[in-house]
């Protein structure tokens, strides 16, 4: 599938190179709960569900632009100010707007072109409910912004190990399983990547986004997502993040002309 040896550090790299690997995303994501999640809610007398418990769209542009919908094209959520600017005379009391996109900045990257450590810039994913797929399309939590020093035992964010190239929907990914160390951090406390104990984890090969997670032990077994990655890179107007179109001609729809006399 890929000639990449793919090493615990190699896949460290990996997850640190999501910026560097697209632009634009449209994926189909599905949330599942644990076990005793669904146990709890069957005791409560709720509607019995399988483990999948929501399904949505999404259409993601770097920087910010976002548009959610269900599987049957109901909007629930678009960006709506993507067109504004700070003016000339925009100051700020910390430095963060005046870091620079991270496609514009140079990080340090190893032979295969995955990213060793990155540089300091403007990172953020726009998020939606848990902020769950933000942290999966820039997994950087799994691993870290950078190396740590062989000479600490158990300083990485966490370990990993049987790693293993798979197919995810026709396209080459990454399998691991992973134990997080008390130094891990996730990007959203309420949705962590990494559960207590074991978290299987699948990284997509090309785009570096973490499109599947399951964790494997405790009251949390079997909770996690799944993501069908649909498009990557396509051409996206901003009137697609608009909850109201900005005016474009759906080409699709018959246009009536009104001629005088008719």
């Amino acid at each position: 599938m890929t000639g990449v040896p793919m090493t615990p550090d190699t896949f460290r790299h990996l997850c640190r190179s999501s910026p560097w690997r697209w632009q634009s995303l449209r994926f189909e994501l599905h949330r599942r709960d644990s076990a005793a999640v669904r146990e709890e809610r069957a005791r409560a007398g709720q509607p019995a569900s399988g483990p999948v418990v929501a399904a949505m769209n999404f259409w993601v542009r770097r920087p910010g632009a976002l548009r959610v919908e269900t599987l049957e094209g109901q909007l629930l959520a678009s960006t709506t100010r993507i067109n504004e600017s700070k003016d000339s005379l925009f100051i700020s009391g910390n430095r963060k707007p005046w870091l620079l996109r991270p496609s514009l900045v140079n990080p340090v990257k190893d032979a295969d072109g995955f990213v060793v450590r990155r540089p300091e810039a403007l990172y953020g994913e726009p998020a939606y409910g848990s902020g769950r797929f933000a942290a999966a399309l820039d997994p950087v939590e799994l691993a870290g912004e950078r190396p740590v020093p062989l000479e600490k035992p158990f300083a990485n964010v966490a370990e990993i190990s049987d790693i293993a190239m798979v197919d995810h929907h026709g396209r080459p990914a990454v399998d691991a399983i992973l134990t997080a160390n008390p130094s891990y951090t996730p990007l959203f406390p309420d949705a962590p990547l990494l559960y207590p104990g074991r978290t299987a984890v699948r990284i997509d090969l090309e785009t570096a986004v973490c499109v599947a997670s399951q964790s494997l032990d405790g009251d949390t077994s079997g909770a996690g997502h799944a993501m069908i990655l649909r498009g990557i890179d396509e051409y996206m107007l901003d009137d697609l993040f608009e909850e109201v179109s900005m005016g474009l001609t759906d080409v699709r729809a018959h246009i009536p002309w009104d001629l005088p006399g008719s």
